[in-house]
C-alpha cells in the first residue's frame, strides 16, 4: 500500500501547514486543524514512521554567508561500475549540496554552492574531475532561482 493511500485529509492539512512554515508549533497546527495537540503529535509520529517526514532543514541565504555561485554539474562516468565509488567520493565534498542519479546524458547531476568562480574552478580541477571514474563534466551556472518550493499537496 502506498503512503499516499495511508494519509487522510488531516494528515494532508498538517503537511500543507508545515510546507508553508516548518517551524509552526504543534499547538498552532492543532488550533488551525481544530484537533488536540496530542492528535498532531500522533499524526506527526505516524508520518515520520512511514518515512513521509524525513526531518527538517534550515534554509540559508548562502550569498550572505559568502557563497555567491550556485551551479549544476552534469557528470559523465566512464563505466557503471564506477558509480558507487564516485557517489561515495562526491558525497564527501561539502560544496555538493545535492547529488542525483539520472537518466539521459549524465550519470550524475549535482547542485554545487561555491564562494566564487575561482572556488568553482578549484573544486572542478582539484576535486570532482580527479575522482576515479569521472570521465568529464558539464557545468551550468545558475543566474537566479525564481522558484524554490516543495510540491503542494
Amino acid at each position: 500500500m502506498s503512503a499516499s493511500v495511508q494519509l487522510d485529509d488531516l494528515d494532508l492539512q498538517i503537511l500543507d501547514i508545515l510546507i508553508k512554515d516548518a517551524r509552526t508549533p504543534y499547538l498552532e497546527i492543532a488550533r488551525i486543524c481544530h484537533v488536540s495537540g496530542g492528535t498532531i503529535h500522533v499524526r506527526m509520529k505516524k508520518m515520520e514512521d512511514l518515512g513521509i517526514i524525513k526531518g527538517t532543514k534550515i534554509l540559508l541565504d548562502m550569498s550572505k554567508l559568502g557563497y555567491d555561485v550556485c551551479c549544476f554539474i552534469g557528470v559523465y562516468l566512464d563505466k557503471s561500475s564506477s558509480f558507487q565509488d564516485a557517489v561515495s567520493d562526491m558525497s564527501k565534498i561539502k560544496e555538493i549540496v545535492e547529488l542525483h542519479y539520472t537518466t539521459g546524458a549524465y550519470t550524475l547531476f549535482c547542485k554545487v554552492i561555491c564562494k566564487n568562480i575561482s572556488h568553482l574552478q578549484e573544486l572542478l580541477l582539484s576535486s570532482i574531475n580527479l575522482i576515479p571514474g569521472v570521465q568529464r563534466t558539464d557545468t551550468f551556472i545558475s543566474l537566479s532561482q525564481p522558484v524554490d518550493r516543495n510540491v503542494r499537496l
